[in-house]
């Protein structure tokens, strides 16, 4: 059984991050905000603690990471919580053609977690923007 990104948090905290991104991204429906938290969990996760390097995620996956890192109480709680200290996320200017958004999906797959393949296919071609310069090489 795969790995639920809804256990990583508590239920009024994935309510929140879900109310927040609708409120934000005026499209998106409680489905897709559900969809978008997930799969940003799910990396987050994987990053922290798999020990996988130069992982990175695509735009529309990172919507759901920065809707975390903007809730800075609940993005620090998360850290601790998974990871045992902050994470900093440092993106660069431009996105990387690398194929590192696939290899992170494949890697969130590995770790066991499901993968929503059109959340990151949207994206592989461009590609992350975050640094991998950090203790996890994630952020």
């Amino acid at each position: 059984m795969a790995r639920d990104p809804r256990a990583y948090v508590s239920p009024e905290v994935w309510e929140r991050e879900v109310a927040l991104l609708t409120r934000d991204h005026h499209t998106w429906d409680v489905v897709m905000a559900e969809r978008v938290l997930g799969q940003a969990i799910a990396y987050l996760v994987t990053a922290m603690q798999s020990g996988t390097r130069g992982l990175g995620c695509g735009e529309l996956v990172d919507e759901g990471v920065h809707q975390l890192i903007l809730d800075t109480k609940i993005y620090r709680e998360f850290c601790e919580e998974h990871y045992g200290q902050f994470l900093d996320h440092i993106p660069f200017i431009e996105r990387k053609a690398d194929g590192s958004v696939m290899r992170t999906a494949e890697a969130v797959s590995a770790f066991g977690f499901e993968v929503d393949w059109p959340l990151w296919e949207k994206d592989a071609s461009n590609c992350t923007p975050c640094q991998s310069k950090t203790q996890s090489g994630c952020h």
